[in-house]
C-alpha cells in the first residue's frame, strides 16, 4: 500500500495529497471528487503523514498501514454505527491496541480514510519503501582504495576583475 504524499490536515475534514512544497508550506489537493486544493502553512497546520501514523497497543504500537492492510479483508462498519460495534471492529483488525487510549473518535476518523482510500489506485499500489531486497539490483563490488597522489594539487589561480569602464 502506497501511502506516501498522503496527509491529514488538523482541523480540515477528509484527506489530502500532498503535491509541491513552497517557501512557507505545501500545496495539497484533496482526495475527493471536489479536488480542492489547499496551502497548508508549516507553522499554522499539523499535517500527519498517514505513511507514518501508528495507532497506541498495549505492547507495541500498531501501524495505520498494518490496519489497513487487516481491513481490506473484513466487512467495514459504517462510521455511523454504535460506538461498541466500531470497537468490536476494530478488536478484529488491531486485536493489540490499547482500549484506553485509542476513543471511538479515532477509530471513526480511521474508518473514514479506510473509505476514502480504498477505490484509490495508490491504495492497491506497492509501497516502494518497502520493496523486497530480492528485487534490488545487486549491489556493485567495492574497490580498493586507490592510493592517494604524494604531490599536492597546485593552488588554484584567484580569477581576475575585469577593469571597470569609466564614463
Amino acid at each position: 500500500m502506497n501511502l506516501h504524499g498522503i496527509v491529514a490536515v488538523s482541523g480540515k475534514p477528509g484527506l489530502w495529497k500532498a503535491l509541491a512544497q513552497n517557501k512557507t508550506g505545501y500545496v495539497l489537493e484533496s482526495l475527493d471528487e471536489k479536488k480542492t486544493k489547499l496551502i497548508a502553512n508549516v507553522a499554522t497546520a499539523k499535517l500527519a503523514a498517514l505513511s507514518e501514523i501508528t495507532i497506541f497497543g498495549l505492547e507495541d504500537d500498531i501501524r495505520l498501514v498494518d490496519v489497513f492492510e487487516k481491513m481490506k479483508s473484513a466487512t467495514v462498519p459504517a462510521t455511523k454505527e454504535d460506538g461498541k460495534k466500531l470497537r468490536t471492529f476494530f478488536f478484529e483488525v488491531a486485536p493489540d491496541h490499547d482500549e484506553e487510549k485509542v476513543y471511538s473518535s479515532d477509530i471513526k476518523k480511521i474508518i473514514n480514510w479506510y473509505l476514502i482510500l480504498k477505490d484509490l489506485p495508490l491504495f492497491n499500489e506497492a509501497d516502494p519503501a518497502e520493496a523486497p531486497a530480492a528485487e534490488e539490483a545487486p549491489a556493485a563490488p567495492v574497490a580498493e582504495p586507490v592510493a592517494e597522489a604524494k604531490e599536492e594539487a597546485a593552488p588554484k589561480a584567484k580569477a581576475k576583475k575585469a577593469p571597470a569602464k569609466k564614463a
